[in-house]
Formats: C-alpha cells, structure tokens, sequence
C-alpha cells in the first residue's frame, strides 16, 4: 500500500486512470447504497406501518447527518491524507448498509441510515479535491464527467436491485447485497498514490489558501467569492428538486400512473441509467469544448441552459397522465438535468484554491443538502399527506426555475477569484 504523494509537474497518466476507477466505482456504491430506499418506499411504508411524511424523514435524517458530517471531513481533507478519509468513510457506510437489513423497527433504520450518511460525507467531500489533482484542467471537467456517471447508473442500480430483491427475496436482501461491494474497494482506494496539492494548477492564478483557519472562517471566505455563492445557491435549488424527484418518482409512478411496483422502480431506474450516462458525458464534453472560449464562466453557463432547458418537460412529465407523453418527458427532463452534473461540481472547485477544495466541497455539501433535499423528500410527503402526491412533486420544477436564474447570475460574473 502507498500513502506517498506523487510530485513533480505532472501526474503519469495510468496514476491518474487507476484513480479515477476507483474513485468512479466507489461514487457508484455510494449513490447505488444511499437510492435504495426510494425502491422500498412502499414496502417499508406498509412493513412499519408509516405516513409519507416518517418515509420521507429517511432520506432527511441520512442527509442531516451527512450534512453535518461534511464540513468536518473537508478540513480533514485539506489537511490529511485524502486516500485513507476516503476508505474509512467507504468501510463505514457499506457496514451500516448491511445493517439496515436487519432494522426491526422505524427508528432502528433510521439510525442506520444516519451512520450511512456519515461515511458518505467522508467520501463525497475528499473524491473532488483528489480528481483535481490527479487532471488538468483541460480534461478536468470530462474525468469529473467519467466519475458522476456514478450519479445515474449508482441511482439507477439502486432502483434495480432494490426492486428486483424486494420482488424476490424481500426488502431486507437488497440492504445485505449492497453493502459488501464498498468494503472490497476501499481496500483499492488505500492503495491509490495520492497527488500533490495543486500539482495541475501551478500555471493557474488562485487565491491564495490560509491553512490555520478553521472550516467555518473558510467558508465565510468561500461566499464573498461572489461567483461561488451563486453557483452554490444555484445548486441548493437543484438538490431539493432533484432529491425530492428521486425519492418519490417509483411512488409516484405506481400511484398516480397505476404501474406495477416492479414496473415503477425498474423503469424509473432505466430511464435514469441511460439519461444519465449520456447527459453527464455530453455536459462534461460540452465543458471542456466551451472553456477555452468562455473561460470558468463555461461551467455555469452550459448548467443554466440545460436546467432551463428541462423546466417544461419537468412539468408535462409530472402533469400529463399519457405514458406516451409522461416517459419521453420524464427522459429528456433527466438528460438535460444531467448535463449540468459534471460542469457544475467542476466550477465550484475551481473557485477556489486546490489547498482549500475539500473545504470548499464540504461547505457547499453542507449547503446544499441542508437546504436543499434535507427539506424537499418531507414536505413532498407532508403536500401528499394532506392533498396528494400528484401536487407534492410539482414542487420539483419550482425549485428549478430557481436554480436556473442563480446559475444564470454566477455565469456572467468575470471569472476573477477576488470577493465581489
């Protein structure tokens, strides 16, 4: 196992590779671990006998927790090794996966989910800063493309083998088969060479980082980059969307469209691997293509445009009862949701200085969630509880439209690093 840092004005190509494999496959257990539940809401609702408002509070206390944790594993991150905060949050959350399996009452799965969201934050927080600077920034925004992949085939994943367990072997199956894989590769993760700090920006003008601060004196930092305080906000609106989306989209399908519980988590779950692996790849390309001609301001803009873009479709999807109709819309609402996966995450740490990136990714972790889908997957099934869930998810374009103008704000600021 190596824990040194690779130095020197480059990093070799096959190190750069091998780490982006690992880092994609974990990104994938982590999103495939934690979209589990959205295949079992309605088992587990009927199992612990719960409203939709105690179902929805799931995904609430695993992001509270991760939330929470996030800004903590930042300034670990900024400070430690990378490699070794990556593969303790990957053994811990693949054990508390496996638990969940054996939960004999609401409260006990919900503790479990809240460990999850512990070693998720670890992950989440580190993965970024280290891709940075394992590539330049000329191929940043399509590695960073190659590991969100993670984001719709781990979701989609999480649909399909929490759907067909449940179908065969019962709910708790899918729990167990999801937790062994991470153990397994955070092994691989310990045995990636970590890159020096910066190493791919040295010809780059960065603000400049302060190692004594702590994670919140940074982040009051971070939000006079006026740039990145829109992007963020921008990206808060996304995630209460697109969690609310995830969470209640198999319910939703099963009904107010009348599908087959199998019918609602399977398809949803292909409609969202296929979207996704094409969206991100094509918005990470697009990034990469734009970025010599409009500088960091490429990364906001294709956002915007392809957030915008899905807002109508958003809406037909969720109001029209025609399965013709509703599941291209559903498609090409996601597609377009997706392109703006890989830019987004690649703007906000180039806002700020590679010492300070896992910081950065921690805060806005922190933000985003906390205001984001922390609330959106409870007050979805608090409107479905007292009117329907048909009304509940027409909060999803409405935060879109939000997210749509802050990204189209943090896209015509001049891409300067200094507090606006």
């Amino acid at each position: 196992m190596s824990t040194s840092a690779v130095v020197g004005n480059a990093v070799p190509r096959r190190v750069a590779l091998n780490a982006l494999i690992a880092l994609s496959l974990l990104n994938l257990l982590n999103y495939l671990d934690r979209n589990l539940v959205s295949a079992l809401v309605e088992p587990l609702r009927h199992e612990f006998g719960v409203s939709d408002l105690r179902i929805g509070l799931l995904g609430t206390v695993f992001l509270i927790v991760y939330t929470m944790a996030a800004p903590l594993f930042g300034s670990l991150g900024d400070r430690g090794i990378r490699t070794r905060v990556l593969a303790a949050g990957a053994v811990l959350w693949s054990i508390a996966t496996s638990l969940s399996g054996f939960a004999q009452n609401f409260v006990s799965l919900l503790f479990a989910r809240g460990v999850i969201g512990v070693g998720e934050a670890a992950y989440v927080t580190v993965s970024a800063s280290l891709l940075a600077d394992y590539f330049p920034r000329d191929r940043r925004a399509r590695a960073f493309a190659v590991f969100y992949l993670a984001i719709p085939v781990g979701s989609a994943l999480g649909f399909i083998v929490g759907g067909l367990m449940e179908k065969h072997f019962g709910w708790r199956s899918a729990f167990f088969i999801a937790g062994i894989p991470g153990l397994l590769l955070a092994l691989w993760v310990l045995m990636l060479r970590e890159p020096q700090r910066g190493i791919q920006d040295r010809d780059q003008p960065l603000p400049a980082a302060a190692s004594d601060e702590d994670i919140f004196t940074r982040g009051k930092r971070f939000f006079r980059i006026r740039p990145y305080r829109l992007a963020v906000a921008g990206y808060t609106a996304y995630t209460f969307a697109v969690g609310g989306l995830t969470l209640w989209m198999p319910a939703f399908l099963e009904r107010m469209r009348g599908l087959a519980r199998a019918d609602a988590t399977i398809g949803f779950g292909a409609v969202t691997v296929v979207t996704g692996l094409v969206g991100t790849f094509v918005g990470g390309w697009l990034a990469d293509r734009l970025l010599k001609r409009y500088g960091q301001n490429a990364y906001c803009w294709v956002s915007a445009v392809s957030v915008a873009a899905a807002i109508p479709f958003a809406v037909v999807a969720l109001t029209v009862p025609s399965p013709t109709i509703y599941f291209p819309a559903l498609a090409l609402a996601q597609f377009l949701l997706f392109v703006s996966t890989s830019p987004i995450n690649t703007a906000i740490v180039s806002f700020v200085a590679p010492q300070d990136r896992a910081s950065a990714m921690a805060v806005s972790v922190f933000m985003i969630h906390a205001l984001g889908d922390v609330i959106s997957p409870p007050l979805i099934g608090l409107v479905s509880d007292h009117s329907s869930l048909a009304h509940g998810v027409l909060l999803v374009p409405i935060a879109l439209v939000a997210c749509a103008f802050f990204w189209w704000r943090s896209a015509n600021v001049q891409p300067a690093h200094e507090p606006a």
